[in-house]
């Protein structure tokens, strides 16, 4: 501010700071870690979204983290299975947390065993 009052002039990068103050969008490195994992086998119904009048169970390849949906809301993409387990079809979901079943839940990730360093070119 002391600028503003020697020059009369208002710099042109200047942001108000009740932009910042109201942000809802989360910043960049801060976002909460991914609800869904890689293999999770949801049964998805209306309760989690209204495109589902009818019933469908999907395998989770992904949370698309990228996007920001709503508050308990989320975007996943997965393959829709059949009564079998066989995948029909790859899609991108829209669904609601609150309303989402797990069927079974995919197991958490292990660190990667210590093995030998990777070959250097030389």
């Amino acid at each position: 501010m002391p600028e503003e009052k020697k020059s009369g002039r208002r710099p042109h990068n200047r942001i108000p700071e009740s932009r910042w103050s109201s942000r809802s969008t989360p910043l960049a490195g801060s976002r909460p870690a991914p609800t869904f994992r890689t293999g999770d086998l949801l049964h998805l119904t209306r309760a989690a979204s209204v495109q589902f009048s009818r019933p469908i169970v999907v395998r989770v390849i992904r949370e698309l983290t990228d996007r920001h949906p709503y508050h308990g809301w989320s975007w996943i993409e997965g393959y829709e299975l059949d009564a079998r387990g066989t995948a029909v079809a790859k899609r991108e979901l829209f669904v609601l947390l609150n309303g989402v079943r797990w069927l079974s839940r995919a197991p958490a990730r292990r660190a990667a065993p210590p093995g030998r360093a990777a070959p250097r070119d030389r």
